[in-house]
């Protein structure tokens, strides 16, 4: 029998939802947020349609010109989705099932030495079971393609069929997904940005657990240069392609470091400076109607992060506050941000706010009547008033300078 020749086919991309299939009643609310940010993100890349049905959302192309690369790439970082892949959907027949097979992974059943098949069938009501449908397309991929030898438990190819409501679906071996929750699923949160390693990371893993994040960054011009604070705005830009649309809130912060410096002890410097931080932190979040604020802390690893200083900044916050590395190590923090595109933007030498003014000896193990009296001296509530008023907003979009 001769072997196929490849034609022209179009392609669509199907994608498995993850936790939001555990949801209960609920579970539309968690699904139209889903489809709602996958539309969004689907917007640089032409027309698409986008439609849930038994777990497996479609995303299809309505126009020749469509970038369906650009857009299976963006569905990778899409929070909610456990596996995708190209496939070519078709009628359910077996007999054509077969022939679209042959044709729609013809590079691929070309290359390969051995494969097998394996079936779905979502559609209960299709005439063959999952193992009647893979044996009889096994067959027919096998008389098609030479090459090939059935291999049923190490095969370098694995032909997948899913026979569901509305058609047939040919596929090859589908790819990890984001996983976690639709962003704006569990609410929103502001997230303390700096230009670190931590922060960043500590921000995707928020969104991935269903949270719209505001990002806030403190600038301390001129003792940070304009690039540093251009670093942070790479990483916000990164971090979309996660997160989806962020606001980044930039806060002037250069006037409270010097009132610092000049009426507060030494060794208190970065406790105080960090608890102006998380009250500033909370008005915008109370502003945005957030729930909690988020940072980058991981515990022991600098003199701000021991269990007395995080009480002491979190005791000016009157809304949770969540540390989602506080028991990671550094190199667990780093592959993480490796994986998620941040690392090569962090490790730029642009110092951010925290490294002005840093004491010689700051204090570590602290008592919070100490720190009260420490920053006595400060106005406070006019130094956070100030900053707020004087803050900016930067808007960022997936895929979108």
């Amino acid at each position: 029998m001769t072997t196929q020749q490849a034609p022209d086919t179009l392609d669509m991309i199907l994608l498995k939802e993850g936790e939001v299939v555990l949801k209960g009643l609920n579970k539309h609310v968690f699904e139209q947020r889903l489809t709602g940010n996958i539309r969004r993100r689907l917007k640089p890349y032409g027309k698409f349609t986008v439609t849930a049905r038994q777990s497996i959302v479609y995303v299809e192309p309505q126009e020749p010109d469509c970038d369906i690369d650009g857009a299976f790439e963006s569905m990778k970082k899409v929070f909610g989705i456990m596996t995708l892949t190209r496939a070519m959907a078709c009628p359910k027949d077996p007999a054509l099932i077969a022939e679209r097979a042959k044709e729609y992974l013809y590079d691929q059943l070309s290359q390969a030495k051995t494969f097998k098949v394996e079936s779905r069938r979502g559609d209960k009501g299709f005439p063959m079971t999952s193992v009647e449908l893979s044996q009889y397309v096994g067959g027919e991929l096998d008389d098609a393609f030479p090459n090939l030898t059935a291999d049923m438990h190490h095969p370098e190819l694995t032909v997948h069929l899913e026979v569901r409501d509305r058609a047939a679906y040919i596929h090859g071996a589908p790819v990890q997904g984001a996983g976690g929750l639709p962003v704006g699923s569990s609410g929103s949160a502001v997230s303390m940005l700096s230009g670190g390693i931590d922060s960043p990371v500590s921000t995707y893993m928020m969104a991935k657990r269903g949270m719209h994040i505001i990002p806030v960054h403190f600038f301390s011009f001129p003792y940070t240069s304009e690039l540093a604070k251009e670093k942070v705005l790479d990483l916000a830009k990164i971090l979309t392609g996660w997160c989806g649309r962020l606001t980044v809130e930039i806060v002037p912060f250069t006037h409270i470091q010097e009132e610092i410096r000049a009426k507060c002890p030494e060794d208190y410097f970065t406790i105080i400076m960090r608890r102006m931080m998380m009250r500033i932190s909370n008005a915008i979040a109370v502003d945005n109607h957030c729930g909690a604020l988020i940072t980058g802390e991981s515990l022991g690893q600098v003199a701000s992060q021991t269990m007395e200083a995080m009480a002491a900044t979190e005791q000016c916050a009157t809304l949770p506050v969540l540390r989602p590395l506080v028991g990671m190590d550094k190199a667990e923090v780093i592959a993480i941000a490796r994986h998620i595109g941040t690392f090569d933007t962090s490790i730029l030498p642009y110092e951010d706010c925290c490294t002005v003014f840093t004491p010689r000896h700051p204090c570590t193990h602290l008592r919070l009547d100490k720190v009260l009296e420490a920053e006595a001296p400060l106005d406070v509530d006019t130094l956070v008033a100030e900053a707020l008023a004087g803050r900016e907003q930067v808007k960022l979009i997936p895929g979108r300078e």
